[in-house]
């Protein structure tokens, strides 16, 4: 294990590190024995051990002349203040505000740290659980690259990184709860250092390179994961699948890592079809290490590789150097490599990235993906537990075709569940752990191999057997164990349905200024084919956001009769019939509807506000409102000569409404159409 990610419990002086120590091409994390942690009192040493803290300093090797940042790490919660201290013994810096859960963490930070050996500590039950930090009085060497991996492999996934990577997602996207933080594309949160616990962690100035880093919803998961392990040297890969359809889920065949990377005649491949029709020898088993050679698609050859993109060995980064070798992996092969469909193999699956997890407080922690059975992938940013006055929340990262990234909160308009085995796996997964083997091979661990591992065992496949009700009730009861009050429930749904409102009023206005470029109609797919597909239709029509706010809206319009069927999952008022409770909060909603507003540019640039009540009532119309070739004022559904109608200037082709007349049955019925067999 690397000194810098020593648990409290393995004692030892941190020195500075070499660039022998940088160069190492494995540490297993396990490899060492267990030692009792450092404790400054009479206190058994227990007190430090069995809260399973870990110290992360960064950067990588610390010196006078950046900022030391440290965070403290435990599985469970307890009160303590985290202390920095500087070399002459005095505290520089310090913490008590505990976050995170679980994982629980500790934040501190000096800007300009003195050389010499610091301290950090915590105190727990009178006992002082601390780690030293050498601070070097000169820069260090920088990391190098190791033979044979894109990047240099010095740690192990188990659940200490695990445990650090959920830690690093929850302070990258924190906000207050109140707020609806987003940014127009990821780089722009990797580069806020108070938000990057990483920042230019390697030393290499890898944060300020102006790398551009702009996902869509199925790369982000992936490009964080690569991130985090890149930063921590750990390993990497990503499977190549099928996009399923003709009622079989997606299919992964082949799986490429940053040992054995995807050759350069496959990089443009967007997918590889189901069954054996791309890939010639026997389908991957999951603990292999050596991928079979896949061969281009059957009638569709293969293009020549952009001349930008030149990482397709795991050697690349002698010759760009890490950092660049990174992003032009993230960009070339990672990007092209994954979909959406990539998450949705059967939740059985082991030749897949990811696998299922029971629903529990455990296991939904940052980190922690979930999977659209339509198509859309979020992962969990925060979870905030239930308290007397409110209901419990957990927070997930999306992102759009155009790059945005933007928080939401786990509800039935965001996270769609469905029990259609031909549409993959839902539901809540993690990245399906990667290790060295003897042979210093990457392999991942099967679904039986996590059950056993003691850092991981949450395979499971409780999600299957769920209904979607039944799943919907299911984390109800995990984000608010307690017995929730009917209104404080009703309010968040609401908050919710606010929130998934205003995100659209983005999207719509992206397609308002792609109008306003001057540039011709998008095409129009045809078929189930409009919720997936390229160019600027998937980036400014809004088909899979729309019929998920369709279905929001149901599920606000129906809360007060979900409360009527759940009363046990409800702090009923003494007293008061179903009928009276059911009454109120119906008389709440019309209440909240009519007072929350927002505003919309209009095709002239002036604003237009409507009313939550507004949206609801308009629900019929917005069945054909995604068409970015349409005005805004008709993707808000405003009436055909009314006021707020008198700005719009353009309507989608005849061709093209004619079209969603026909699709329009998907929407009223919400119900996403089949992918089609290919």
């Amino acid at each position: 294990m690397p000194t810098h990610l020593l648990p409290a419990r393995l004692r030892a002086t941190v020195t500075a590190l070499s660039l022998t120590v940088l160069s190492l091409t494995a540490l297993s994390l396990t490899a060492l024995s267990p030692q009792p942690a450092h404790a400054q009192s009479s206190a058994p040493a227990a007190d430090c051990a069995d809260a399973d803290l870990v110290f992360l300093p960064a950067p990588i090797a610390p010196w006078k002349g950046a900022p030391l940042r440290v965070v403290a790490v435990s599985e469970k919660p307890f009160a303590g203040t985290l202390s920095l201290i500087a070399p002459n013994g005095s505290v520089a810096a310090s913490s008590p505000d505990r976050q995170g859960g679980p994982p629980y963490f500790w934040y501190a930070e000096v800007a300009s740290p003195a050389a010499g050996t610091w301290r950090a500590a915590i105190d727990r039950r009178g006992a002082s659980c601390s780690h030293a930090i050498v601070v070097s009085a000169t820069e260090p060497p920088r990391p190098q690259p190791a033979d044979g991996s894109l990047w240099p492999i010095r740690a192990a996934w188990d659940r200490t990184t695990e445990n650090l990577f959920s830690v690093w997602i929850e302070k990258l996207f924190d906000a207050p709860v109140e707020d609806e933080p987003s940014w127009t594309a990821l780089h722009f949160v990797l580069r806020d250092r108070s938000r990057n616990l990483l920042f230019n962690y390697l030393g290499l100035n890898e944060d300020q390179m102006n790398m551009v880093i702009r996902p869509d919803c199925a790369d982000l998961p992936y490009f964080l994961r690569a991130y985090f392990a890149f930063k921590m040297g750990l390993p990497f890969g990503y499977s190549k699948c099928s996009r399923g359809g003709g009622g079989h889920p997606p299919r992964c065949s082949v799986w490429w890592n940053i040992q054995h990377m995807e050759p350069s005649a496959q990089h443009d491949q967007a997918e590889l079809p189901d069954g054996d029709g791309g890939v010639t020898g026997t389908p991957l088993a999951p603990a292999a290490a050596t991928p079979p050679a896949a061969t281009p698609i059957p009638g569709k050859p293969p293009k020549a590789p952009p001349a930008t993109w030149a990482v397709h060995s795991p050697d690349a980064a002698r010759h760009l150097g890490l950092a660049n070798a990174f992003g032009r992996y993230l960009s070339g092969p990672l990007a092209d490599g994954v979909h959406s469909a990539s998450a949705r193999t059967a939740l059985a699956d082991e030749n897949s990235d990811y696998y299922p997890v029971p629903l529990t407080v455990e296991t939904l922690r940052p980190g922690t993906v979930y999977v659209d059975p339509y198509g859309h992938v979020l992962m969990i940013s925060r979870r905030i537990a239930q308290t007397d006055t409110a209901a419990g929340i957990i927070f997930a990262v999306d992102a759009q075709p155009d790059g945005t990234v933007a928080r939401k909160r786990f509800w039935q308009g965001n996270f769609l569940f469905a029990t259609d085995p031909g549409l993959g796996g839902p539901g809540f997964k993690r990245f399906r752990p990667i290790f060295r083997d003897k042979a210093g091979d990457l392999r991942r661990l099967t679904n039986a191999d996590i059950g056993r591992n003691a850092s991981y065992a949450d395979f499971g496949l409780e999600q299957a057997k769920l209904t979607i009700e039944g799943f919907y009730d299911r984390m109800d009861d995990v984000m608010s164990p307690s017995p929730l009050d009917p209104r404080a429930a009703l309010m968040e749904k609401i908050a919710a349905l606010e929130e998934q409102v205003k995100t659209r009023v983005t999207s719509v206005e992206n397609g308002r200024k792609f109008q306003s470029s001057g540039k011709r109609d998008a095409e129009m797919p045809e078929g189930a084919t409009i919720f997936e597909t390229s160019g600027a239709w998937e980036d400014f029509s809004t088909p899979s956001r729309d019929l998920r706010l369709l279905i929001a809206i149901d599920v606000v319009r129906g809360f007060s009769d979900h409360v009527a069927r759940r009363g046990d999952h409800y702090a009923m008022p003494a007293g008061t019939s179903v009928a009276a409770v059911k009454a109120e909060l119906e008389a709440v909603l019309a209440q909240e509807l009519a007072a929350r507003k927002f505003s919309y540019p209009r095709t002239d640039g002036s604003t237009w506000t409507l009313s939550l009540k507004d949206v609801l009532d308009r629900s019929t119309l917005l069945e054909m409102a995604y068409n970015p070739n349409d005005c805004v004022e008709l993707r808000w559904g405003a009436a055909e000569g009314s006021e707020e109608a008198g700005t719009c200037k353009r309507h989608a082709p005849a061709a093209q409404r004619a079209r969603m007349s026909e699709y329009r049955a998907w929407f009223h019925d919400r119900r996403r159409p089949p992918r089609p067999t290919g």
